[in-house]
C-alpha cells in the first residue's frame, strides 16, 4: 500500500499536477448569502482547486454563515460528514406605475417565498467510502411574482415562486456523486435538475427578476430542461482535463408535468412513468485567472438536445402532412378559456429540440474583503437561443455588473445593476398573428379581460416580439446569516407586448440562515 501511494505521488508529479486541499469553500462562507442548493453548483464555477489524489475526497461541505452558527447537534454531526443547512428566502414587489387601461389589469404589490432543508452526507467521513457524497433538498413555496398583475409573464418580477406543488415539502434533489483522482473527475447521478449544473452561475441570484436568476430564463423555455424546484432522473460526467478547464456531459430523461400538481405535487413520484424522451447537454468551461491579483473568470458554451415530443403551441401553415391538425386544441395551453384555443397548426408535434447558449463573467477589479470568493467587482454576459419551432422565447441576452466589498465600512455588502432583452421566436409570432387577423382577440374593455382572461396564446394580450428588464438592487448584510436588498426594476414591454406600457417596480429580497 505504501509503495502503491509513493508511485501515485510520483506520478502525479511528473504529470505537473499539484497536491493541495481544495478551497474551494473556506471554512465559514463568508459572502454565500444565497438560498440552499446555490453553494452546490459553484463546484463547477471555480477553477480547480485539487482535492488530495491519495484519499480520492470531495470538495468540503457546504457550510454558509448562518444565525445559529454552532449549535451542539449540527457541530457534532458535522464533524461526522452531516450536514443540515435551513433557510428562508422571501421577495416583496410592487407597481409604482399604472398598468394598461381596458384589459382588466392592475397596479399592486405581492410577495412570494420559499423555505428550504437541506441535507448533505460525506460519507468518506461517516462510512470511510472516499470521495463519495448525497445531497437532498426540499422546498415549501408561497406566493406568486407581482408582475403577473400589469401582464408579464415572461420574466416575473419574483424569481422564488412555482413548482412548490402547494405542499410543506416538495422534494428536490435527491442524488449522489462520486469525485476521483483529485477533483478530476466528478459523476453524479440520482434525482437531478438539469440547470444546476448546466448554463448556471451562482452570480445570477443576486438579482431578483427571473429573466436569470436561477437561469436564463430561456434555458427553461421547455420542461425538458429541468430547473430547479423542477427534476428529473439523469446523470452527468464532468471533467477537468486542466486546472482551469471542465467538460461536462449529461443524460436526463424528462418527465412531463414536473411542474404542475397533477403528475408530480410532492416530488416523490419516482416510477418515470411520464419520461418522454432523453436529454443529452454538454458544456465547455475556461475559466482563467487574469493578472497578479488573479482575477477570476468563467466561460461557458453548451448545447442541448432532447428527443421529446413537443406540442408546439406555434403557427406552421398547413399543408398535405397536417392539414387534418389544423383545428386541435393546444394541451396544456396556458390561455384556453374558450378563446384563442384553436389555432392552424398548433396541433403538431416535434420529437427534437435544443437549445445553445454561451455565458461569460468576469472579475475585472478585487476589493480587500472577507468574502474571497465575490469580493470584487463582476461583469456578466449572457446569450441563450431556442430552436424557434418548438420554443415561446426564442433568444434572451442579459448583462449586468455586480459589485462586493466596494465600500470598505460595509466590506460584505453588494451592489448590482443588470439588463436582459428576451425575444419571441417567430413561430410564436406568427400564431399570435393569425388569432388577431382571424378575430379570435376579444374588443378592448369587454367582460372577457374583466374576467381575467389573456386572448392570446401564451397568456399574451397582444403579440409577443420583445421586451426587456431592468434592475439595481443593494444587498445589505445586516448580520450573521441574515442579508437583506432593496430592489428597483422597470419593464419595457412587459411580456414583450407593445401593446402594453411600461412598468415600474419596488420591492426587497431577503435571505435568513438558520442553521
Amino acid at each position: 500500500m505504501v509503495n502503491a501511494e509513493k508511485a501515485a505521488a510520483a506520478y502525479i508529479h511528473h504529470m505537473g499536477l499539484r497536491r493541495r486541499p481544495y478551497s474551494n469553500y473556506p471554512d465559514q462562507e463568508f459572502g454565500v448569502f444565497g438560498e440552499n442548493g446555490r453553494e452546490l453548483l459553484e463546484r463547477v464555477n471555480i477553477p480547480l482547486h485539487e482535492g488530495d489524489p491519495l484519499n480520492n475526497d470531495g470538495p468540503p461541505l457546504p457550510r454558509p454563515e448562518a444565525i445559529l452558527q454552532k449549535m451542539h447537534w449540527n457541530e457534532w454531526l458535522r464533524e461526522r460528514g452531516v450536514a443540515f443547512m435551513l433557510d428562508n428566502t422571501n421577495e416583496f414587489a410592487g407597481a409604482i406605475t399604472s398598468p394598461t387601461k381596458g384589459l382588466g389589469l392592475r397596479q399592486g404589490s405581492s410577495n412570494a417565498g420559499q423555505y428550504s432543508l437541506e441535507n448533505d452526507i460525506d460519507w468518506n467521513k461517516l462510512a470511510g467510502i472516499r470521495g463519495f457524497q448525497t445531497h437532498i433538498i426540499g422546498v415549501g413555496r408561497y406566493g406568486i411574482p407581482a408582475s403577473r398583475m400589469f401582464g408579464d409573464n415572461v420574466n416575473p418580477s419574483q424569481e422564488i415562486y412555482g413548482g412548490g406543488g402547494n405542499v410543506a415539502f416538495h422534494l428536490i434533489h435527491f442524488y449522489g456523486e462520486e469525485t476521483l483522482w483529485g477533483g478530476r473527475l466528478n459523476i453524479a447521478a440520482g434525482r437531478m435538475s438539469t440547470n444546476t449544473d448546466f448554463a448556471n452561475s451562482p452570480i445570477y441570484c443576486n438579482f431578483m427578476n427571473n429573466a436569470f436568476c436561477g437561469n436564463p430564463k430561456a434555458v427553461t423555455d421547455t420542461y425538458t430542461r429541468s430547473s430547479y424546484p423542477g427534476t428529473s432522473w439523469g446523470a452527468r460526467v464532468r471533467g477537468r482535463p486542466t486546472d482551469s478547464t471542465y467538460i461536462q456531459v449529461g443524460i436526463y430523461f424528462p418527465e412531463r408535468g414536473i411542474y404542475g400538481v397533477q403528475e408530480n405535487r410532492t416530488g416523490f413520484k419516482f416510477n418515470g412513468a411520464n419520461i418522454s424522451g432523453v436529454l443529452t447537454p454538454i458544456e465547455i468551461g475556461w475559466e482563467p485567472e487574469f493578472g497578479k491579483a488573479k482575477l477570476p473568470g468563467h466561460y461557458k458554451f453548451g448545447f442541448a438536445p432532447d428527443t421529446s415530443d413537443h406540442y408546439l403551441g406555434v403557427y406552421n401553415p398547413p399543408n398535405r402532412r397536417n392539414a387534418w391538425r389544423t383545428r386541435m386544441t393546444v394541451p396544456n395551453c396556458p390561455t384556453c378559456q374558450g378563446v384563442g384555443d384553436e389555432v392552424p397548426g398548433t396541433g403538431i408535434r416535434r420529437n427534437f429540440n435544443w437549445g445553445l447558449w454561451f455565458l461569460a463573467d468576469q472579475m475585472i477589479m478585487k476589493n480587500k474583503t472577507a468574502d474571497t470568493l465575490e469580493g470584487g467587482l463582476v461583469a456578466f454576459f449572457d446569450a441563450y437561443w431556442n430552436k424557434a419551432d418548438t420554443a415561446m422565447r426564442g433568444k434572451l441576452y442579459a448583462f449586468g455588473l455586480v459589485d462586493t466589498g466596494f465600500w470598505a465600512a460595509r466590506p460584505l455588502d453588494t451592489v448590482g445593476v443588470s439588463f436582459s432583452y428576451t425575444g419571441s421566436s417567430r413561430y410564436t409570432r406568427d400564431a399570435q398573428r393569425f388569432q388577431i387577423a382571424h378575430g379570435m382577440v376579444p374588443a378592448a374593455g369587454s367582460a372577457y379581460y374583466q374576467s381575467g382572461g389573456a386572448p392570446l396564446m401564451w397568456g399574451s394580450y397582444g403579440e409577443q416580439r420583445w421586451g426587456g428588464t431592468f434592475e439595481v438592487t443593494y444587498r445589505i448584510h445586516v448580520m450573521r446569516g441574515v442579508t437583506f436588498a432593496p430592489d428597483f426594476q422597470y419593464f419595457f414591454n412587459p411580456g414583450m407586448q407593445r401593446v402594453l406600457k411600461d412598468a415600474a417596480m419596488l420591492g426587497f429580497k431577503s435571505h435568513i440562515q438558520l442553521f
